[in-house]
C-alpha cells in the first residue's frame, strides 16, 4: 500500500483567495467547490465559501483548503503548524519564496543554514507559516 499526506488548511472566508494565491506561486491547477455547489449552504453567508478545494501541480505541490461555516469557532492559533516545501533547485525555491513573501512577514531570511544550503521561514498574507529549504545532497 502507498499513502500520501496532504496539508489541508482551514480558513474563515479566505480559502478561495488562498488557493488562487498558492496556484500563482506553485502553478498547477485549482479545483474548488462552494457550499452552494455542494448543496450545503445553510446560510447566504456560507454560499460562496469553499467547502473543499485544492491546488495540485506537476512539480509535486499539493495543498487543500476549506472555509469553516459561518458561526463555527475558528482560531488559527499561534504557530499551530508549518507547511514545509523542500526542493532540490535553489532557483525554484527562491522563486517560491519571493512569491509567498508578497504581503507577508519574513520570520527567518532565506539563507544558508548549518543543515541545508538554503533555508527560510515566512508567514504569508493569509497567516500560514511556510518553511522552505533545499534538500542537502549527501
Amino acid at each position: 500500500m502507498t499513502i500520501q499526506t496532504v496539508t489541508h488548511l482551514n480558513f474563515d472566508g479566505q480559502a478561495g483567495a488562498a488557493l488562487h494565491f498558492y496556484h500563482a506561486v506553485f502553478g498547477g491547477g485549482v479545483t474548488a467547490a462552494t457550499y452552494r455547489d455542494a448543496g450545503q449552504a445553510d446560510t447566504d453567508a456560507d454560499a460562496a465559501r469553499i467547502i473543499w478545494g485544492q491546488v495540485r501541480a506537476d512539480n509535486g505541490f499539493h495543498i487543500m483548503a476549506h472555509d469553516v461555516p459561518t458561526g463555527t469557532t475558528w482560531h488559527p492559533g499561534d504557530k499551530p503548524f508549518y507547511v514545509s516545501v523542500r526542493g532540490d533547485s535553489p532557483a525554484q525555491l527562491q522563486d517560491f519564496w519571493h512569491n509567498l513573501a508578497a504581503g507577508g512577514e519574513i520570520l527567518h531570511p532565506l539563507a544558508p543554514a548549518p543543515w541545508t544550503p538554503l533555508y527560510g521561514m515566512l508567514k504569508d498574507r493569509f497567516g500560514v507559516t511556510w518553511v522552505l529549504d533545499v534538500a542537502r545532497t549527501a
